[in-house]
């Protein structure tokens, strides 16, 4: 690959390129790098670069001119060194925002050309001539465009064959599948009262990598959240394997209705805490529940209540004549451990058995049950709508009721 970087700063760039694992790989011949002087390709003998903006405002403006002489003379010399046409980037605070997906896709082009841009712009119009696109590598504004393009050219260069020793020093990064990366460890064991965790040492290979992927998952939910759920979008769940001393029952008797009503109170209670009014939460009494069980199984309902070593710790209901699911709720305390997914696929065939397309309902004030949903072959329908907001508390938005319908992938 070829890389060249367009700059007013090119021996910073070079300086970059030249060191670590880009060093290495670069006097290895693993790839070619060029930095361009925007200022030798300037038409005044003061070489200035900028001038003030039309219109007014604080700052300078980029000059079109030696930014496209500049790259109409590293078109040139790429087509003379035998390579295509440059894929051209400009790294501007407009751009489109760059992401891992970006950097692989990037490594497609043999010749990559990247524009840094300074002051308060480029002027357009040689964005408008030249730019195959723009890309933003985060929301904030830098003094100008040399780190932005190093940062691009790093992560396009470190996945060129050979840069780095194994091609799964970048396949278990964060970002490279949409997850963030699992915490790392290294000597001493204990350090300030810290232990390594106690998995990593066992050398049993299997628990080793089913915790990372683990410990992936649960920070990518916790941290970046958006990056989680597109993940969820894209790789169905597998459904936990039920354990010794897990059922799952239907409720048949008043006993039963009575532990089912206190499991939904009770993860209802903690999962609108933050939401709803205390009046609102008074309101909602596990009698009220359980009144509210009783009165939907009699019109068709079935509810199945899930226990574990014989304690009651989790719900769904299903409706078979509709092929609705709901009431899907697990206990605060037993929330993590597979147990929803488990139900709702248990609910799910319930409902497929009888030739019925499953669907359910969830508020959007519960990204988490969406995710699990969407891994669990649950698509959004598009169809919303709007509830009351007078339980909830001042400065929440008002809730909407989304419908989710079952669309495994092929």
């Amino acid at each position: 690959m070829r890389i060249d970087i367009v700059t007013l700063f090119p021996d910073l760039c070079d300086s970059f390129l030249d060191t670590s694992i880009l060093g290495r790989a670069r006097k290895r011949g693993l790839f070619d790098a060029h930095c361009h002087q925007i200022r030798d390709y300037t038409a005044n003998k003061q070489r200035q670069t900028d001038d003030y903006p039309y219109g007014g405002g604080p700052g300078m403006v980029l000059y079109a001119q030696p930014i496209a002489d500049c790259l109409r003379a590293v078109q040139a010399q790429c087509a003379q060194a035998g390579y295509p046409e440059p894929h051209i980037v400009f790294l501007t605070a407009a751009g489109r925002p760059y992401t891992e997906a970006d950097a692989k896709r990037l490594t497609r082009y043999d010749c990559l050309t990247l524009v840094c841009g300074h002051y308060e712009g480029i002027d357009e119009r040689v964005i408008e001539a030249f730019a195959d696109e723009e890309l933003s590598i985060g929301d904030y504004v830098l003094t100008g465009g040399e780190l932005a393009a190093l940062a691009v050219a790093d992560s396009v260069l470190r996945l060129q064959p050979g840069v780095l020793a194994e091609q799964q020093g970048y396949e278990e990064e964060s970002y490279w599948d949409d997850l963030l990366e699992y915490p790392q460890y290294t000597r001493p064991e204990v350090w300030e009262d810290r232990a390594v965790p106690p998995v990593l040492l066992t050398g049993d290979h299997e628990k080793i990598e089913s915790w990372r992927a683990e410990q992936s998952r649960a920070r990518t939910r916790a941290r970046r959240p958006d990056l989680y759920e597109r993940w969820a979008g894209t790789h169905p769940r597998a459904v936990p394997k039920w354990k010794r001393g897990e059922k799952a029952q239907l409720v048949r008797t008043d006993a039963q209705l009575e532990q089912a009503a206190a499991v939904y109170h009770a993860a209802w209670q903690r999962q609108r805490q933050d939401l709803c009014t205390p009046a609102y939460l008074a309101a909602n009494s596990r009698q009220v529940f359980a009144a509210e069980l009783a009165r939907d199984r009699a019109a068709g309902w079935a509810f199945y209540l899930h226990t574990t070593d014989g304690m009651p710790d989790a719900l769904v209901g299903v409706h078979r004549p509709s092929g609705e699911i709901s009431r899907l709720y697990v206990l605060p305390e037993m929330q993590g451990r597979g147990i929803g997914s488990k139900l709702l696929d248990f609910a799910r065939k319930k409902i497929t058995s009888d030739g019925k397309t499953p669907w359910l309902e969830v508020l959007s004030f519960f990204p988490g049950a969406q995710r699990l949903y969407r891994r669990m072959g649950f698509v959004p329908t598009g169809d919303a709508r709007a509830l009351d907001s007078t339980p909830n508390l001042p400065g929440t938005p008002a809730p909407v009721l989304l419908r989710f319908r079952y669309a495994p992938q092929a």
